[in-house]
């Protein structure tokens, strides 16, 4: 049995109501409630929530799943507030113990005090900006995926806890409303690749330090 946490960081904020990003977070629910082999736990950074609890989902979790929009070229404040304050908790409790630096040598190994080591993360973006915003010569990002590009920071913040990636999967176009059904069934392709088929990821989460 292996653990899945599920963070809806689509924020409720202006003019944004989070739909897209909430019916992301029930298709994933959806989708491991389904199957035999998989537990999952849940936030959703528009509730109350508790930073000890959250602290313990992340050591529970064998997999953690991010769901967010790209606001501005980063996280919504409401999710990175979320991050900020739960990252914080888990200091010496669970997520992190240093930055991983010794006073005998305070130059090397920076990034390494993580304590999430054998859990994986999952990445899920949406974004106004098309696709060949990332692709084209000439176009706005230089052909910097989204990976490697915006949310690159966002992924050194994952490895510095321990965990590493699963493949992302990021929906682009979603503010013109054309594509969300298209993007959801091309999400449940995606869970289905990742954990379901995709045999050496599928036997790394299976030979994970976490059972239940």
């Amino acid at each position: 049995m292996k653990n899945i946490f599920v963070i809806n960081g689509g924020q409720v904020f202006g003019h944004s109501g989070g739909q897209f990003n909430k019916s992301l977070l029930g298709a994933t629910l959806s989708f491991f409630e389904n199957q035999p082999d998989f537990q999952i736990k849940s936030t959703d950074i528009n509730q109350p929530y508790n930073l000890k609890e959250e602290v313990e989902k992340y050591k529970w979790a064998d997999v953690v799943i991010y769901h967010t929009p790209v606001w501005w070229f980063q996280l919504p404040h409401g999710f990175k507030e979320y991050i900020d304050t739960v990252f914080t908790e888990g200091h010496k409790t669970g997520i992190y113990n240093s930055d991983g630096r010794t006073s005998a040598n305070p130059a090397i190994n920076y990034g390494t005090g993580g304590t999430l080591h054998g859990k994986h993360y999952m990445l899920t973006t949406s974004w106004n900006a098309p696709k060949e915003a990332f692709t084209l010569p000439g176009e706005f990002f230089n052909q910097h995926s989204v990976d490697e590009g915006v949310m690159f920071g966002f992924h050194r913040m994952n490895a510095f806890t321990g965990m590493k990636p699963l493949e992302s999967i990021h929906f682009h176009d979603v503010m013109k409303n054309e594509y969300i059904q298209q993007d959801l069934e091309n999400y449940n392709k995606h869970l289905v690749k990742v954990f379901i088929d995709n045999k050496i990821e599928h036997e790394s989460l299976l030979n994970s330090h976490s059972t239940c």
